[in-house]
């Protein structure tokens, strides 16, 4: 995997003066995914007392899935108004589907425009997208890192920072597909929020990726696996527990973080496979275990 950066420290710093978010956005901060948690859908009462769970945990601010807030989207002054209320940082927006446009391999440009609109609305600091790998076509990597710079450009005309997502088969073969996103889409327009435990399941040297590129980075999600049931090529058979609970050790990511003076976004997601919702039977550990690393 490369290790060279796009932007120089000068250039990025003037970026991140100009950026979007405030001063205090930019100190390092605990996050938590409400996907810990089941949300019936329409239900935006089952939102809110999950980020009141949130809040109880002592985290900073929360993500969330777009198909939580979809309904909110044309009416959204009451619903940021209680979103509010709860004085939770709202860092992101996603957009997680299980299909993709086929000639971009992101979402629909009209799904993204409408939940940048919304989510902007609503008062989110960032869209998130997930997609479907690449692998080694050089045409559908062309055209996705085109589509997550013109994407890129779209949210920053409603004030919200463009952050891709990855899995674990963005990080095989290298790390190819990583390093094509991150050479082509551009800088100015494109971030990412890294999945730390999809990136490690991939094969990936996290600390080697987050070292060299770093100002990239605008979170992290952190996961840990230990035991039956989950399938990837480090951990074969193994299934996700709280943070700090399985094999992962997070420490040299931590001292990473430090040495860089990085300033960005630990992220708690502790979704399970088949749909599992652990709530705060996982969440509550593993916000301890993000403490106790992390210091955050």
């Amino acid at each position: 995997m490369t290790a060279s950066c796009n932007l120089t420290r000068r250039h990025l710093l003037a970026s991140a003066l100009a950026s979007p978010l405030s001063a205090e956005s930019r100190k390092l901060r605990a996050g938590c995914q409400t996907n810990a948690w089941r949300i019936r859908p329409g239900h935006f009462d089952d939102f809110l007392s999950v980020l009141d769970r949130i809040r109880a945990h002592r985290y900073h601010g929360f993500e969330t899935s777009f198909r939580n807030l979809q309904a909110r989207f044309d009416d959204p002054g009451p619903a940021r108004a209680a979103i509010e209320k709860r004085g939770l940082s709202f860092l992101g927006c996603h957009i997680f589907l299980l299909q993709y446009d086929p000639a971009t391999l992101i979402a629909p440009e009209d799904l993204i425009e409408s939940v940048a609109k919304g989510a902007a609305a609503l008062g989110a600091e960032r869209l998130i997208l997930s997609a479907r790998a690449a692998g080694r076509d050089s045409q559908a990597l062309e055209a996705k890192a085109r589509a997550l710079t013109k994407a890129g450009a779209l949210c920053r005309k409603r004030n919200l920072r463009l952050c891709y997502h990855n899995h674990d088969a963005e990080f095989r073969n290298g790390g190819a597909e990583m390093d094509f996103l991150l050479r082509r889409a551009d800088p100015e327009l494109v971030s990412f929020v890294i999945d730390g435990g999809h990136a490690i399941v991939g094969g990936a040297d996290l600390v080697e990726f987050f070292e060299s590129h770093a100002d990239r980075i605008d979170g992290i999600h952190l996961r840990d696996y230990k035991g039956p049931g989950y399938s990837g090529p480090l951990y074969p058979g193994d299934d996700q527990v709280p943070l700090g609970m399985g094999r992962v050790d997070w420490k040299p990511l931590h001292r990473t973080i430090r040495r860089e003076r990085w300033r960005g976004w630990l992220i708690n997601e502790e979704e399970r496979l088949n749909d599992g919702r652990p709530g705060d039977e996982a969440v509550a550990p593993a916000r301890t275990n993000l403490k106790k690393i992390f210091g955050v």
